[in-house]
């Protein structure tokens, strides 16, 4: 993950320096479109993959996010960036990654996500199994057994699964974990 990340803001920051190029020619709102629309738009592909990075790398995700926000608004790198992101809506890097994944995992529950995501989530209350166990009446989620192995071992892009229950389940302000016999 470090490498990905490590290369994402390599490439926002290599916009962001042909950006200022033309800051002063351009109206703020085209400013600010064109920082979304190209620099935050790289930034968020893939951001579901990043459930439960180091520190140290949501920070270089940040430094992003407040370089992006210094050129729209036209601050010096000594002011402080948090009412400007808060003005302008911005969630900070991990929370926006958690925020990619809650929507990932209701659009999965909902219907209205690609198959081969809403295939692996199941609620527990939706399993003729475990209907009658106690934890049936809550929102928790049942991730397969062998996705969980896969997930750890092999593919990284799918990590996302393992994380589906647990950000989603903060979303509904109830359970923080997801079930699995895999992971305890």
């Amino acid at each position: 993950m470090r490498c990905h990340v490590q290369k994402t803001v390599a490439s926002c920051f290599a916009v962001l320096r042909q950006l200022r190029r033309i800051r002063r020619l351009v109206p703020t709102s085209v400013c600010q479109t064109l920082v979304v629309a190209v620099v935050l738009s790289r930034l968020d592909y893939g951001n579901a993959v990043l459930v439960d990075l180091p520190g140290y790398l949501y920070s270089r995700l940040q430094s992003v996010l407040n370089a992006a926000a210094r050129s729209i608004a036209g601050l010096r790198r000594s002011d402080h960036i948090t009412d400007t992101l808060v003005s302008f809506h911005w969630l900070r890097a991990p929370e926006r990654v958690q925020f990619k994944l809650a929507t990932i995992v209701n659009r999965s529950l909902n219907g209205t996500a690609p198959s081969y995501l809403a295939a692996d989530l199941r609620r527990l209350s939706d399993m003729p199994s475990r209907r009658r166990l106690r934890f049936s009446l809550t929102q928790q989620l049942d991730v397969p057994q062998s996705q969980c192995v896969t997930v750890l071992v092999t593919e990284p892009s799918l990590s996302l699964v393992l994380g589906y229950g647990t950000v989603y389940h903060r979303a509904l302000s109830r359970p923080t974990h997801c079930h699995s016999s895999a992971v305890n």
